[in-house]
């Protein structure tokens, strides 16, 4: 499983032959709009968390330029079912074998609306069972004891979590959810888009590090292998 960074929590997931993307936000993106283009980027499946700009923004575009199917809740389905989109609706609980692995839509505590302000159902991350490999991507979240239960049913390689503070879990809270969900090595993101996300790296670093985890800070456009 091939796993890239485009900024704030946009992630593109190489998994077999399957092309999956995680919450495209890159042409709203400071960081990120003149680093990656769109256009480039292959998707078969665009999984999305929830409905907020900074993680949707960039989803028509690529899904009418790819034919990517969306996954996300079903009121975020719905949305863009609607505008003529091929979609997936789940929610909270659910799982599905896709041909790339098996998703499960999990809790997360935070709020979902379109930037019209019509309502983007109940947030969520997503725990993907692929290749050989367990991935848990937490989406915009508070710490929550709902992470102690991912670990009872999958044994995670690697846990993609924000540590940007202020709308989602900062650093230390970041630190006890890796306890809660069994898994030492982290991918951080939602962080440094806006100025009040903005974090010290290295301190941030240094904090996993002491606790014996290892925190992953990707510059964009940068992959890893799992």
């Amino acid at each position: 499983m091939k796993i890239t960074f485009y900024g704030q929590n946009t992630l593109a997931l190489k998994i077999g032959e399957i092309n999956v993307l995680v919450d495209p936000f890159i042409t709203g993106n400071d960081l990120a709009k003149d680093k990656v283009d769109i256009n480039e980027l292959k998707a078969d499946y665009i999984l999305l968390t929830h409905a907020h700009q900074d993680h949707t923004l960039d989803a028509e575009a690529i899904a009418k330029n790819t034919g990517a199917i969306i996954v996300s809740n079903f009121e975020i389905a719905n949305h863009y079912e609607a505008k003529g989109f091929e979609v997936h609706p789940m929610n909270h609980g659910g799982s599905w074998d896709f041909e790339f692995g098996n998703v499960k839509y999990v809790n997360a505590i935070h709020t979902s609306s379109f930037p019209d302000g019509s309502y983007g159902g109940q947030p969520g991350g997503f725990v993907i069972e692929g290749e050989h490999k367990n991935i848990y991507i937490a989406g915009d979240t508070a710490l929550c004891m709902d992470m102690k239960l991912i670990p009872m049913q999958t044994e995670l390689d690697l846990a993609v979590l924000p540590i940007g503070d202020n709308f989602t879990m900062g650093v230390d809270d970041a630190i006890i959810a890796s306890d809660f969900i069994e898994c030492d090595k982290i991918l951080g993101c939602h962080y440094d888009t806006f100025g009040y996300i903005e974090i010290d790296h290295e301190e941030a670093k240094r904090k996993f590090y002491e606790k014996g985890k290892d925190l992953m800070l990707l510059e964009i456009g940068e992959s890893i292998e799992l």
